[in-house]
């Protein structure tokens, strides 16, 4: 068994009892600029800081040295060798990359990023190439996968999502690209939203085997990655 890795942000991983768990799959999802891929590089950085491997998917093209650099104050060039970095340039190729897996995985690897995946499905979807129904079926099996891997192989996963907006009569709401997906195979769920305060996100603990209602948190995304923030308003 893995052990548990931090977030970074010490009210986070109170809420996650301890940070990214051996054998679940995390799912993060917010709107722009709300600190998903800092949140999944900082995860990466303390993953290596205690001497296992990250495996990273980056489906957007938006994990950058110079990122890690600012996130891995004083020892990146080390923390760069730990972590495994793959770029999918399309859903097939995604596929492909979680398909193999299992043959990248080591004893010293601990966790598995997957940032974002739902970017290629959505540019898939949006150019009409494929029917919902097949991408969708795609979809789930790349997550099923990926759940029977960190399980068996008792690691953890990270993922992030997009999101689309969805409207009811009072207010327009967001919640991730392919949801019910997502959500049926993720063991903890993650949202992100922005609040009044320019930097400041409202963490929300949506689901979690251990915990029976949502708790929440506020963070502040600044140069180095993601901290604590206990000063809204």
């Amino acid at each position: 068994m893995r052990p548990t890795i931090s977030t970074g942000s010490d009210r986070l991983d109170e809420l996650l009892n301890g940070g990214l768990a051996a054998g679940f799959v995390h799912l993060i999802y917010g709107e722009a600029e709300t600190g998903k891929s800092t949140l999944a590089t900082q995860c990466a950085v303390n993953c290596a800081r205690m001497g296992y491997k990250t495996i990273y998917l980056d489906s957007e093209g938006t994990f950058s040295a110079k990122r890690l650099t600012q996130i891995a104050v004083g020892d990146a060039k080390e923390i760069a060798s730990s972590i495994i970095l793959a770029r999918p340039a399309s859903f097939k190729e995604q596929s492909a990359i979680l398909d193999k897996l299992d043959s990248y995985l080591t004893e010293k690897v601990a966790l598995i990023v997957v940032d974002t995946v739902t970017s290629l499905y959505s540019a898939e979807l949006g150019e009409g190439s494929k029917s919902t129904f097949k991408l969708n079926r795609e979809l789930n099996r790349q997550m099923a996968y990926l759940a029977q891997i960190v399980k068996t192989r008792k690691i953890a996963a990270l993922v992030t999502s997009q999101v689309r907006n969805v409207f009811t009569a009072r207010e327009v709401n967001f919640e991730p690209v392919a949801r019910r997906v997502l959500r049926f195979w993720s063991n903890v769920v993650i949202s992100l939203k922005l609040t009044p305060q320019d930097g400041v996100v409202r963490a929300v603990l949506e689901k979690h085997p251990r915990r029976l209602q949502p708790e929440s948190c506020f963070l502040r995304i600044v140069e180095e990655g993601i901290r604590d923030y206990e000063h809204l308003g």
